[in-house]
């Protein structure tokens, strides 16, 4: 296997035929609105978060904006059992996007209409920008509006901005008793959060640290290796772009504990864009933003905030479904624009 990855089309395979990378490629050959009003109207409709369905055992990740269209309910068949939502950055007021509570707002807003709501909702960090007070209200205040009332967090390094994250653990910290990591059980599947943005690797990886994954294996010993494991963390438990901290250092043996199980999916935000791999049992799965895009990995300078012309915009938005099967393990993506 060479050093660089093939690529085949929107596919990039990296290291053993057992291991799949694939990084989504969105396009749409469909008339659009270039202002940037009707930009943004596009962003939030193609970034809005991912619904999780439960069938035959099976998780089936499905964008929301599938969800909530009943006509589309054959894309939804079985039990929706969790929502994703990640890195609302609310305090952002920039170009790429001077609304982002506007786009959370009509996040909530498909949520709200879908025709079989999910129990719960995991928010995958970056609910704010600068943790400032006034932007967890806001936050707090639009996250109310979910007709879901279950929420369960983990912090992105934007919510801990002040080191001990006080704004944060103030709100959020009681499930895990402001630890910030913790687990609890749904309908069969086994729910672990775990914070990765307080522990940074000197190359700009996050960590979990020592205290945590001794905590991580013991929560999981005893379980049975047939019960669904679902893992949700802010930055990506495995390395997709290193030169710009995109991953986590000592991922590694979090998912050495992980592995004896029949079904792992792990979730995360940080990268605003969604790429999946699937490696054994363990499927992995970034979601995009409800605020601004960021480039796709190595392209530019750096990440950050990507500012789209109107034209271009809808270009990079589409909606991406993922089906499981366990018996044999595939994972099999499918990629469509969004009209």
């Amino acid at each position: 296997m060479p050093d660089e990855p093939i690529r085949e089309g929107r596919r990039m395979i990296h290291g053993p035929p057992a291991t799949l990378y694939r990084e989504v490629n969105m396009s749409s050959h469909h008339p659009f609105d270039a202002s940037r009003r009707g930009a943004l109207k596009c962003l939030a409709f193609g970034g809005l978060g991912t619904v999780f369905v439960l069938s035959g055992g099976i998780l089936t990740p499905v964008e929301l904006a599938l969800a909530a269209d009943q006509k589309s309910s054959a894309a939804t068949a079985g039990v929706p059992l969790f929502l994703q939502i990640s890195d609302s950055h609310i305090g952002f007021n920039k170009e790429a996007n001077p609304d982002v509570a506007g786009t959370l707002k009509q996040t909530i807003e498909y949520v709200n209409a879908m025709p079989v709501k999910p129990a719960l909702t995991i928010h995958t960090g970056d609910i704010t920008h600068l943790s400032k007070p006034a932007e967890f209200d806001l936050a707090a205040q639009l996250m109310s509006g979910l007709k879901i009332t279950e929420l369960h967090t983990v912090p992105g390094e934007h919510d801990v901005t002040d080191g001990p994250g006080t704004e944060y653990f103030s709100r959020f910290g009681k499930a895990s008793d402001n630890k910030g990591y913790y687990s609890f059980d749904h309908q069969g599947v086994h729910f672990v959060g775990l914070v990765n943005v307080m522990h940074f690797k000197p190359n700009g990886l996050g960590g979990l640290g020592d205290e945590q994954l001794e905590w991580l294996e013991n929560d999981l010993k005893g379980r049975s290796s047939s019960t669904p494991i679902v893992v949700f963390a802010h930055m990506p438990m495995w390395t997709i772009y290193e030169p710009w901290g995109w991953g986590t250092g000592d991922a590694g043996q979090a998912m050495s504990y992980l592995k004896r199980f029949g079904s792992v999916t792990v979730l995360n935000g940080h990268i605003h864009q969604i790429v999946s791999k699937v490696e054994g049992n363990i499927t992995f799965h970034t979601a995009r933003s409800t605020a601004y895009p960021q480039p796709t990995a190595g392209n530019g300078t750096g990440p950050g905030p990507l500012t789209v012309a109107g034209d271009q915009l809808p270009k990079m938005l589409g909606v991406t479904s993922v089906r499981i099967a366990r018996h044999p393990l595939k994972a099999t993506l499918d990629d469509t624009t969004l009209v």
